[in-house]
């Protein structure tokens, strides 16, 4: 999936908050993310490997934290 696909599956999904990350990645804003590893982006778990990998080949560095932190 490209950027332009993963856009379009957010915005129909009304998924604004992780367009917005995405959005923030394109524009340089956003540089590395911390994520819960449990649980990741979201709880689809195809969307959430295609989004950071995504981050990722957008230069944002993720920081998985384990469940106790």
């Amino acid at each position: 999936m490209n950027i332009t696909e993963c856009k379009q599956v957010l915005e129909s999904k009304k998924m604004d908050d992780l367009l917005e990350l995405l959005e923030d990645a394109e524009s340089g804003q956003l540089e590395e993310l911390e994520l819960a590893e449990s649980v990741g982006l979201c709880y689809d778990k195809q969307l959430n490997e295609q989004l950071i990998a995504l981050l990722k080949e957008l230069g944002v560095q993720i920081i998985y934290l384990k469940d106790d932190e």
